[in-house]
């Protein structure tokens, strides 16, 4: 990180003002390179008023490529090219031909390549879906995604050597698995870890349907979702996403939540719940609040992936729940 500079792969970077406008800064607005060497996450590309790319705070790269533990002469894959900045310290390490970076955004991935070679860097940038890697490249030693995954896609298991060690956000956590006779086990990392998810179709919650839902009472206080219960449910609900509702006086007065089958369900700070879809979300949550007295620690949480199945589990593989199995066009 000494020798590779951040602000050639974020020569601009978005802000969001309290009323949800973006403003660009770049090399000519005061201060520029103080944020951009900043221990924080950087947004990068913003469509429709949407983020899309970001540039990941250094801490949690240097967290995540500690854990990746690369050696000289290993070939690394990386998912989610991004800036370009993540290859970069990669290629400083093991050289150009050990690094295979991937993004499905080719706006994101020429820019990246040029960025690349104008710092002295020349990995293979492919452009395509991260989810089925790179089967035309040798096997990899080494997988490291920095996009939010709901699971493992099963290509990376068969592209990775034996012993192969990937690093991955699942959930709004890390996780750090080994390879071994085409299997993947391993727990997550201590830290927190909040990614962008992979791109896929956008799944809008059915607020507007619960009106005309039964609702019924909880004693659990609608917070827990955001709080102490954040991370079990990333597991116990993967891809779930949540907003809130604000009041006159200020303050939160409901939360929602939904997951990418189309459940929904709202929970008001008076109690009310209201559900709706193939599942019943807030019952999960209240499952997992009698499970857990306390916020969890995440290193106690692990995964078992095979090509049949994906497990995550907690201090043991008999309390968990399956990840969905995703299967991907190759």
């Amino acid at each position: 990180m000494e020798q590779v500079p951040r602000h050639l792969f974020v020569p601009a970077v978005y802000e969001q003002d309290g009323t949800g406008q973006w403003s660009e800064i770049t090399g000519a607005t005061p201060g520029y390179l103080e944020h951009v060497y900043a221990d924080r996450a950087l947004t990068t590309q913003v469509k429709e008023g949407e983020p899309t790319s970001s540039s990941s705070e250094p801490g949690l790269m240097l967290t995540m490529l500690d854990a990746l533990g690369v050696q000289p002469g290993q070939r690394v894959l990386e998912i989610g090219t991004g800036t370009g900045y993540n290859a970069a310290l990669l290629s400083h390490v093991l050289g150009d031909s050990n690094v295979t970076t991937v993004d499905v955004d080719p706006e994101l991935t020429t820019d990246a390549a040029r960025r690349l070679r104008e710092a002295g860097y020349r990995p293979t940038v492919h452009t395509g879906d991260g989810a089925v890697g790179l089967s035309t490249r040798p096997l990899f030693d080494r997988i490291i995604a920095t996009c939010q995954m709901q699971s493992i896609p099963p290509a990376w298991l068969r592209q990775a050597t034996n012993g192969a060690v990937m690093v991955v956000p699942i959930g709004w956590g890390l996780a750090r698995l080994t390879v071994e006779d085409g299997q993947g086990v391993g727990q997550f990392l201590p830290q927190s870890a909040y990614f962008m998810a992979r791109r896929t179709p956008r799944v809008r919650p059915r607020f507007d349907e619960l009106a005309t839902e039964q609702a019924t009472s909880t004693n659990l206080p609608a917070q827990e979702i955001l709080t102490r219960l954040e991370f079990p449910l990333a597991l116990a609900l993967p891809g779930y996403r949540t907003c809130t509702w604000g009041g006159d006086a200020g303050g939160a007065t409901a939360v929602g939540i939904w997951t990418p089958d189309g459940a929904t369900a709202t929970v008001s700070w008076d109690g009310s719940v209201r559900q709706i879809g193939p599942r019943k979300l807030w019952d999960t949550v209240e499952e997992l609040s009698e499970q857990f007295d306390d916020a969890p620690r995440r290193e106690d949480f692990g995964l078992t992936i095979t090509p049949e199945r994906q497990r995550s589990w907690w201090k043991n593989e008999e309390t968990g729940w399956d990840l969905p199995a995703v299967h991907f066009t190759e």
